[in-house]
């Protein structure tokens, strides 16, 4: 099994009305019960949009945090799920269903194996 990051970023959602966001809902929970109920949930999320946000920068030789200022990019990460499914075909499957249910695209990108410490 791998693990496998279905994520969106916010400018893919579009414009859309409350209660459009709002009938999306349900259908995204639906698909996040499929995938706990299918065993390969492990964990997903939305971002808050107006949320504080920090940089954290080891360069320096010291650990710096800001609130800002941070590099101009014209698109962030909305929202994302995490699911540990047996390969990419089922990877795509899921993120079809929950970008399906979402109304707007997803990426998919599979998870380094974990190293092994011994």
């Amino acid at each position: 099994m791998a693990e496998y990051l279905l994520y969106f970023n916010q400018q893919w959602v579009g414009d859309h009305s409350e209660e459009w966001f709002r009938s999306r809902a349900p259908l995204a929970m639906g698909v996040v019960d499929e995938m706990k109920a299918a065993g390969v949930y492990v964990f997903a999320g939305g971002l808050e949009e107006d949320a504080p946000v920090y940089g954290v920068d080891p360069t320096g030789g010291e650990v710096l945090v800001t609130d800002g200022p941070f590099v101009e990019t014209k698109e962030w990460l909305g929202g994302f799920a995490v699911v540990d499914v047996p390969d990419d075909e089922t990877a795509t499957m899921w993120a079809g269903k929950i970008s399906e249910a979402c109304g707007w695209p997803h990426e998919v990108r599979r998870f380094s194996p974990h190293p092994v410490i011994e």
